[in-house]
């Protein structure tokens, strides 16, 4: 298995999940009639949003608190999405700023009609800035700020 692969279980079918090294899962979701185009696929702006709520997740996460969406960048879409697909949706902080985060997002489908066949079919990069109570931009802690972990051997 390569580096940051790491084995799971779906649907009684061994997978290797295809989350990169350093990415973190934000969300799954089932892609369900609703959420189609005219032609029969999901929806285009359906799998944006999700993306984006990933992304919303993840950067509320790092910056400790509330975050708003100011971009959506990049959007890639490799493959199309059916109605039964299990949407996941990957993402990693590649940038952090005074107030903004940027994200690479990435998301995947698990194929219904074909077990274990895992696609990727999205990617993005995301810009996020963090607020305050009166949804003022305010300050998101930097990558080397001291965290509440215990220190090792201490």
């Amino acid at each position: 298995m390569k580096m940051g692969a790491i084995p799971t279980v779906s649907r009684g079918t061994r997978v290797v999940d295809p989350v990169l090294a350093g990415t973190e899962p934000a969300i799954r979701v089932l892609a369900m009639p609703a959420d189609t185009n005219p032609a029969g696929d999901i929806f285009g702006g359906w799998i944006m949003a999700q993306m984006d709520l990933a992304g919303g997740i993840l950067a509320s996460r790092r910056a400790g608190g509330r975050v708003v969406t100011v971009a959506m960048n990049a959007f890639e879409f490799h493959h199309p999405v059916y109605v039964g697909d299990l949407l996941s949706c990957y993402g990693r902080v590649v940038r952090v700023g005074r107030t903004s985060l940027t994200l690479q997002l990435e998301a995947f489908a698990e194929r219904a009609a074909e077990l274990g066949q895992v696609v990727k079919v999205t990617e993005a990069t995301a810009t996020f800035v963090a607020v305050d109570e009166q949804r003022r931009p305010r300050p998101v802690p930097p990558l080397d700020a001291p965290t509440d972990a215990p220190t090792p051997g201490a």
